[in-house]
């Protein structure tokens, strides 16, 4: 549920930042940041599927379990499906909840390279349910199903605290009921984190809540206003307090693999940290430096600018040649429906030629802390895409949109 959380957050800020027009290629570069989710999809593929190389896929997806799981996402360049999980109806009792979270093994798949219309792993269903608990789960399923209701209003390894202020923070937002708020509060989550990822969403959480500071003036979400300012530092060049670091051609730089994906995450907290400034007139302060939302505009438009080709490599990394994508790199089933098994599909893995079947609209993990991208389809952490790279960046292409006029 990932994808559509943050997804439906970035239709709600390009919805409330006007038309979109704007700078070279933002335009253009939205459009296409959209496409990378047709060719994810699982399932069987709707009318409107604009990436014609795809094919049906997981059609048989929870049968293991009896039950329907097809469609959803795949996450990135293999064939598991984290989106499958199923919300349990209306009235149903308690102890029979159930939610699947994941289907296809992903040690299985990883030893494979196959498309998605003909894999041959164990298409293994993932849920939990009261005996076998998953909190981070549940608090996910609230925040997306909470995001979710706002679009159409308007037409974990570090642990489950987060995903529960998470939660919190998106039902407070959708229902603005002040239990939620409470709820929030009362986690007491004290960090210090530059990192916001499908794995820590502290981060994110505060950006969202600050707005009740920010702009509508509520005291009672000053604590997270405070939170959200201390990130903005903690990542802001020639701040005190600034933690991370850049590459020399001024990429943010965070870890080692998939950096992308922090750049784009980061990237769209600021932004929309940018507009509460703009939209209420203020600023912040890292320590004696006064920061505006020019200030924050300006490095976001930067960071953007370097994705999509001013680096100094000179390439966008929206789709390089040799992504690793086992159905971008292996000949379109739509044309070759012959089975290409497990271990045959390693031949088109290894070879040297670009992808045959375009990702449109695809970042990837990016290039390393001197600015050095090989473009080398067996270096997954530097090209692999993967929707949770593309999803924020949705928002932040909308906000530069309107914000960027020629």
């Amino acid at each position: 549920m990932e994808v559509e959380k943050i997804v439906a957050l970035a239709i709600l800020i390009a919805l409330a930042s006007g038309g979109v027009s704007g700078d070279p290629d933002y335009h253009d570069a939205l459009s296409k940041s959209l496409l990378l989710f047709h060719g994810q999809r699982s399932g069987k593929l709707p009318p409107d599927q604009s990436l014609t190389w795809r094919a049906n896929s997981g059609l048989t997806d929870g049968s293991a379990e009896k039950v329907d799981l097809t469609g959803g996402y795949y996450d990135a360049g293999d064939n598991v499906n984290p989106l499958g999980h199923r919300l349990p109806p209306q009235g149903l009792r308690p102890p029979s909840f159930r939610s699947y979270v994941q289907v296809g093994d992903p040690n299985a798949d990883h030893d494979c390279w196959e498309r998605p219309e003909g894999m041959s792993t164990p298409r293994s269903v993932f849920k939990v349910t009261p005996s076998a608990p998953g909190t981070e789960v549940a608090a996910e399923t609230a925040a997306a199903i909470a995001a979710a209701s706002l679009v159409f209003k308007h037409c974990s390894y570090s642990g489950f605290q987060d995903e529960l202020l998470w939660g919190a923070a998106w039902l407070y937002k959708a229902t603005r009921t002040s239990s939620y708020l409470s709820f929030a509060q009362s986690l007491g989550i004290n960090y210090n984190s530059e990192t916001f990822s499908w794995d820590s969403k502290i981060p994110g959480a505060a950006v969202l809540i600050a707005r009740e500071s920010v702009v509508d003036e509520k005291e009672a979400a000053s604590g997270f206003r405070q939170q959200a300012e201390r990130f903005v530092c903690n990542v802001l060049p020639k701040s005190p307090s600034v933690s991370v670091n850049y590459t020399p051609g001024g990429l943010l730089y965070m870890l080692n693999g998939s950096n992308m994906q922090y750049v784009t995450s980061t990237t769209f907290l600021l932004s929309t940290y940018a507009k509460y400034l703009k939209t209420s007139s203020q600023t912040m302060k890292c320590g004696d430096m006064v920061v505006t939302s020019l200030r924050l505009r300006k490095l976001v438009k930067r960071q953007v600018d370097y994705i999509l080709g001013d680096n100094p490599s000179r390439m966008s990394y929206m789709v390089p040649q040799r992504i690793h994508h086992r159905g971008s790199s292996i000949p379109s089933f739509r044309l070759n429906s012959e089975a290409i098994g497990c271990d045959e599909g390693f031949q088109f893995y290894y070879d040297a030629k670009p992808n045959p079947n375009e990702l449109t609209g695809a970042v990837v993990g990016g290039p390393d802390e001197n600015d050095k991208f090989a473009d080398d389809r067996e270096d997954y952490s530097q090209s692999e895409p993967a929707t949770y790279i593309n999803a924020p960046l949705v928002g932040t292409l909308s906000y530069l949109a309107a914000s960027f006029r020629p």
